[in-house]
């Protein structure tokens, strides 16, 4: 058995905005009785009044411009620059002695979010025992560290 509907459909050409939800346009320069006549909102005379009137963006009527006084929110944004997973040395005590630690090991560590960028190992912390760590960069510090500690390093890349 099929219920009775009881509800009214709702049709497209009844549909209606919410009470204030449309305003009419303002026409301005249409007579005085308007409310927006003579000086059409504009004020008086001036720069600003006039048809085509006003300044660019970011003027100061002469004085040094604010992006021009601060230097440092000028240049540009290098799109080329390579964006690394950063990891320190000190980070590394996690895994056990002799273990091979490459990318795919940090990221199943939780050590890096993910393989889409290169891994750059840095030398804060240290590390006591030895690892054959597997990277696409190493700094100096990051080296010795390693090397002292027994273990071995290897570049996943060629080195620029």
């Amino acid at each position: 058995m099929s219920k009775a509907r009881n509800k009214r459909q709702m049709k497209q050409n009844e549909l209606r905005p919410p009470a204030g939800a449309k305003q009419k346009r303002k026409r301005v320069g249409r007579g005085d009785g308007s409310g927006h006549g003579t000086y059409s909102g504009r004020g008086c005379k001036g720069q600003k009044s006039r048809s085509g009137g006003g300044v660019r963006l970011g003027f100061e009527g002469g004085q040094l411009p604010l992006i021009k006084r601060l230097p440092r929110k000028r240049g540009f944004t290098n799109i080329f620059k390579t964006e690394y997973n950063i990891i320190n040395v000190g980070k590394l005590s996690v895994f056990a002695p002799g273990t091979e630690v490459t990318p795919e090991e940090l990221l199943r560590a939780g050590l890096i979010e993910s393989r889409g960028r290169p891994t750059k190992i840095l030398g804060a912390g240290a590390i006591q025992h030895p690892l054959l760590v597997r990277a696409d960069k190493f700094s100096v510090s990051a080296e010795k560290k390693i090397v002292a500690a027994g273990g071995k390093i290897e570049g996943t890349q060629d080195a620029a």
